[in-house]
């Protein structure tokens, strides 16, 4: 009697529960709180912070709606790397302060002191901000590097296997060069970013970045670096590589870009080329290849479906990583329930 007295009152409890709006809804700890992941906060704050950093202040303000569409997903992106950071922190393998010092180091040293602290000013971040930042992704790095890019293997079968169901991809129908490029507008696109969040702002600025860059290039910098810590273009994620060109899609192009590239040997860089519309265009030709079958005897053609295999399987890997962690945790996103409760106004 006991037992069903006990049953009958939790249901009881738990139908008092779901009436009551306080049951229904986890409240937020307070209104600076717009996530919490595993019982850590992530603060209104530091979505604000990264905000600021990704917009260049003296673009064109986005709408409402771009800007608490940047924000909501920049929030997704903390409480991914405050998951992921739990996890290396089980694991032991948070970067130490050595790992940490010798990465801002590096990021420093394209910059004077007074470019460093111009930027610093910029974006509304500290030295403990970014030290803090380097900590998280060098500690989320070689997470990664352990629990996925150390268990991927690609065998030689692999790329037989490729090549054979696949032959025809490799029938070059016409000259193709593989072009990469360092773009610099003087329109910044806050959708776009690069390593160092460097845009220019104005037709000068541009014409100054693309001469900086130029000096570095031909004091031995790499080319692929440059592009992913200054190109404002969607191509500085993959270091400016934008892969193979058909020649009959140069005749789509400006002719003066079409004869500079026709005249470029492999391995070289052009200076900044103007840009109708406002701008300057560094290319780089990393290598051509002429019309016909390429075998799979060439150590290029190897490398490129191991390199592309790779890439596949890590990023099928990492993905279902990430949701098989979100899953495991807990995570409220009070934003989010801001955001739709107000029919998609920003939370106050």
């Amino acid at each position: 009697m006991k037992r069903r007295f006990l049953a009958i009152a939790a249901m009881a409890a738990m139908a008092a529960c779901l009436l009551a709006a306080s049951c229904q809804k986890e409240l937020a700890p307070g209104p600076d709180v717009w996530a919490v992941v595993n019982g850590k906060q992530v603060l209104q704050a530091d979505v604000e912070k990264a905000y600021r950093s990704r917009v260049n202040a003296d673009a064109p303000n986005p709408s409402q709606e771009e800007s608490l569409s940047l924000k909501l997903s920049i929030l997704d992106e903390l409480v991914n790397s405050e998951i992921l950071l739990e996890h290396a922190s089980k694991m032991n393998l948070v970067a130490s302060d050595a790992e940490v010092e010798d990465k801002f180091t590096e990021s420093k040293s394209p910059y004077t002191e007074e470019e460093f602290q111009k930027k610093l000013h910029d974006t509304g971040l500290t030295v403990d901000d970014l030290k803090s930042e380097i900590r998280r992704q060098v500690s989320i790095e070689k997470l990664l590097n352990r629990e996925i890019l150390a268990k991927i293997s690609i065998t030689d079968q692999d790329v037989n296997n490729f090549y054979n169901q696949n032959r025809a991809q490799f029938n070059v129908a016409e000259p193709q060069y593989r072009i990469a490029q360092i773009v610099v507008t003087p329109h910044p696109d806050a959708s776009v970013h690069n390593r160092k969040n460097d845009k220019a702002t104005n037709e000068t600025e541009a014409r100054q970045k693309a001469g900086i860059l130029q000096q570095k290039l031909n004091a031995g910098a790499d080319f692929s670096q440059l592009a992913m810590d200054y190109s404002e273009d969607t191509s500085a994620a993959t270091g400016g590589d934008l892969g193979f060109i058909p020649e009959s899609a140069l005749n789509q192009s400006d002719p003066v870009l079409k004869k500079t590239v026709l005249s470029m040997k492999p391995g070289e860089s052009t200076p900044p080329i103007p840009v109708k519309g406002g701008g300057y265009r560094i290319l780089k030709l990393i290598g051509k290849e002429a019309a016909g079958q390429r075998e799979l005897s060439d150590p290029q053609v190897q490398q490129g479906i191991r390199d592309m295999l790779r890439n596949r399987k890590e990023q099928l890997l990492r993905s279902a990583y990430m949701t098989e962690l979100r899953n495991e945790a807990h995570v409220t996103n009070y934003m989010a329930r801001q955001v739709l409760e107000s029919a998609g106004k920003l939370p106050n």
